[in-house]
């Protein structure tokens, strides 16, 4: 009894540690968080306040909560983030809500191709580390 309590507790010690690194390894980031992905009242800034507080790694998913036809999601080049030029998008979603799963380190930039949405501050900048520090061990 005392060997399979002790191989249960080994188990369970396992697991939990297996668990915590899956959970470290990925996280799910609501884009603006009840804010949604729209044109915010705060400007741009609303955008790099909220990224300012997260940490981003490869793995990670943004969530873009839009409604399909009311805006979209581009990941675009620094240059066409910073005028926003919305001509030569990397990628574009024109259906929301809209999972992207952040496949590379390095800097990535959003914004949404709608007329004038970008210039209105509906765009994000973020940085993304190439993987999570790793799980502590039980």
């Amino acid at each position: 009894m005392a060997r399979k309590l002790s191989s249960l507790v080994v188990f369970g010690s396992i697991l939990f540690a297996l668990l915590q690194h899956v959970a470290m390894a990925q996280q799910t980031h609501v884009v603006g968080d009840t804010l949604g992905w729209t044109v915010p009242n705060g400007g741009a800034a609303s955008y790099s306040t909220w990224a300012a507080g997260k940490s981003f790694v490869v793995g990670d998913i943004l969530v873009f909560n839009f409604r399909s036809g009311s805006h979209s999601v581009a990941e675009v080049s620094k240059g066409a983030f910073d005028s926003c030029n919305t001509s030569s998008p990397i990628s574009i979603s024109t259906n929301g809500p809209t999972n992207i799963t952040l496949s590379s380190a390095g800097s990535h930039y959003y914004l949404c191709t709608f007329p004038s949405h970008c210039t209105l501050g509906q765009k994000l900048a973020i940085n993304v580390s190439g993987s999570a520090s790793p799980a502590p061990q039980p």
